[in-house]
């Protein structure tokens, strides 16, 4: 009997349209609407849900690691630990990058010869594990993660790929492990961040501020769409929401960067260091 696999929530924009085009042709049809307009509702729906299972299909396929980590992941019962305590947050499947962020992250570190990569916010390590798969082999990912239950989970996986002996784990909140980095004169080729995103500023400034990162190093941001609340008005904004919308905004009036907003899932803001 196959272990359950839980449906994933949508958090990225173009998965909420998907999801709300869905409801509203559903009701369409249960409702005496003209034809022609349930065909078009028919087409946007498809132009839209068809989208994502396509990149995917296209794309270099995961390793059997990577795939094998995310199946774990969906399959575990975060809302169950976090009511019983084994986690301080709650956690979410959705949490996880990814085959098509990954394969992003995989093809940054390739094309930078990137040797030293930095994770702030490493949850079930998807992303560390294919950001250590493409790296060289006296390549090093020092992943931050502050939830001690994730970081073990994350551990067991990576024991299983050959690639894992290139990630450590630092267990503390991101900003502390950052400081203590800065101070043992850490540089690094390649910064992906996903945590806290309500310090996502105090991240970014850090990384510069503290010499973290040096001319051409890329600094790669997830959710930084966040669920399409950064472009709607700011009474649809969570606080997580606003964070985004601030950060984007402080990132792009800074000189001391180059950056792209990517609409790829929830948004993957590529920055490159002057």
């Amino acid at each position: 009997m196959s272990a359950t696999v839980n449906k994933p929530k949508a958090i990225a924009p173009l998965a909420i349209l998907v999801e709300k085009l869905e409801q509203i042709l559903q009701n369409a049809k249960n409702t005496e609407k003209s034809s022609q307009f349930v065909n078009d509702l028919q087409e946007a729906y498809e132009f839209a849900s068809n989208l994502e299972p396509y990149l995917g299909e296209v794309s270099t396929t995961q390793s059997g690691a990577l795939a094998n980590l995310a199946q774990k992941t969906a399959q575990e019962d975060w809302s169950k630990l976090f009511a019983e305590g084994a986690t301080p947050f709650e956690l979410e499947q959705e949490m996880l990058s990814g085959h098509i962020e990954g394969q992003m992250l995989q093809i940054f570190v390739k094309m930078l010869g990137a040797k030293n990569v930095l994770e702030i916010g490493m949850f079930t390590g998807y992303s560390a594990l294919a950001m250590a798969e493409a790296l060289p082999d006296d390549g090093k990912v020092i992943a931050c993660e502050v939830d001690d239950y994730v970081a073990k989970f994350a551990q067991e996986c990576f024991s299983h790929s050959p690639h894992g002996e290139k990630i450590t784990v630092k267990v503390a909140p991101a900003l502390h492990t950052m400081a203590e980095l800065a101070q043992e004169d850490k540089n690094f080729d390649f910064v992906f961040i996903d945590a806290n995103k309500k310090e996502y500023k105090d991240y970014f400034n850090l990384l510069l501020d503290k010499k973290l990162v040096s001319p051409g190093c890329l600094i790669v941001v997830d959710n930084t769409l966040y669920q399409g609340q950064v472009y709607l008005p700011e009474s649809k904004r969570t606080e997580n929401g606003q964070a985004i919308h601030e950060f984007n905004q402080m990132v792009a009036q800074d000189e001391r960067v180059q950056q792209v907003l990517l609409p790829l899932r929830d948004g993957l803001t590529v920055i490159r260091v002057n």
